[in-house]
């Protein structure tokens, strides 16, 4: 919105008595000269971002009941789009962006089965969020089909960092390794939920969680925390195994039985949704498989049994399920247990050293 302002007075002014008066002419030119330099200045102030629209970027949400949560806006083609993470699941574009004013309205539609009546339900989800300075205010209702619209409920936005360069990895230092899992006992570790069902176990020196229907199960984690480093493991899927290694607690790297399917952002050594690897390197149901992860300024690099599928790509974002959207901070490794069963081994993380 601009604001309209009275335009100013007009001011005379006498050159002072040292400068010479300049012929009409003259100074008819100069004043041609600086109008035409008045637009230049301006569109050089656009093109700096000056006159950018202040809600594109990408932002670490907080949703109601304290999840994590994304959203990303941008201009494409002079047109907003937008994507967003609502806790668990996948980044999905939204269905409409529009700007009015100091007010950003982000629009999504689901569509839900009922099985009760077998029928779908369309539930339409208005998100309105205002700003101030890099912090930003939000506010949810639904509609369900013809419905009452839901209660509002209110969260929290803050502005991401700009993606650091890419790093130098031949430049990198590592400090000592740390052997995470002792093959002994749970020492190190505990569940992120204090209350949940625990799966995990050690079992003929492995680690292992193993679920029973009708619970909810909980992830694990270190009791220590990083920041960037290099982490080695082994993992041994089981049938429709789908659990995931979380990097500081948000970023989720898939761990999945998906052998013999075609690369895909949800599949085998993924960034959960967000890098597809660029081939796959999975291996057969049952066998052991290596991974060689590299986590720093929020690139990251993944080797699968011995191949490279995700080559030091930048992070725009926390993944489905991540303990916290906040990316500035140290978080622990966390192994995603709450799906199925699954089997790990030979966890070793490098720090590294700055």
């Amino acid at each position: 919105m601009i604001e309209k302002r009275p335009a100013p007075a007009t001011i005379r002014a006498s050159p002072p008595a040292f400068l010479p008066v300049l012929p009409q002419s003259i100074a008819m030119n100069r004043l041609k000269f600086h109008c035409l330099l008045i637009p230049a200045f301006l569109l050089a102030l656009c093109a700096s971002g000056w006159a950018e629209n202040p809600f594109i970027g990408r932002w670490a949400l907080t949703i109601p009941g304290g999840h994590a949560g994304w959203l990303g806006i941008e201009e494409k083609d002079g047109k907003l789009e937008g994507s967003l993470l609502w806790g668990g699941g996948s980044v999905l574009p939204v269905q409409g962006v529009k700007v009015d004013g100091d007010t950003l309205t982000v629009t999504r539609v689901n569509k839900r089965h009922n099985a009760k009546l077998n029928a779908d339900n369309t539930v339409t989800e208005t998100i309105t969020a205002k700003l101030d300075g890099d912090d930003m205010k939000l506010t949810t209702v639904a509609v369900t089909n013809d419905g009452p619209p839901s209660k509002p409920q209110d969260f929290t936005g803050h502005r991401i960092p700009p993606v650091p360069p890419t790093p130098d990895l031949s430049k990198v230092k590592y400090g000592e390794p740390i052997v995470l899992f002792n093959g002994k006992d749970l020492t190190g570790w505990r569940l992120v939920e204090a209350n949940a069902s625990n799966g995990w176990s050690v079992m003929d020196g492995l680690l292992v969680n193993r679920l029973e229907p009708g619970k909810h199960y909980g992830n694990l984690r270190t009791d220590r925390e990083f920041e960037d480093f290099n982490l080695t493991l082994e993992t041994r899927t089981q049938a429709n195994s789908n659990s995931g290694i979380y990097l500081r607690g948000i970023y989720e790297i898939q761990v999945a039985e998906t052998y013999g399917r075609p690369v895909d952002a949800h599949n085998m050594g993924a960034l959960y949704s967000r890098i597809t690897p660029t081939v796959a390197a999975e291996k057969p149901i049952g066998e052991w498989q290596t991974f060689d992860i590299t986590l720093i300024d929020r690139h990251v690099t993944v080797i699968l049994n011995g191949q490279k599928i995700i080559d030091n790509q930048p992070v725009l974002g926390c993944t489905g399920g991540a303990m916290t959207s906040d990316e500035m901070k140290p978080g622990p490794l966390m192994l995603q247990g709450d799906h199925t069963t699954i089997d790990y081994r030979n966890i070793v993380i490098r720090p590294v050293v700055k």
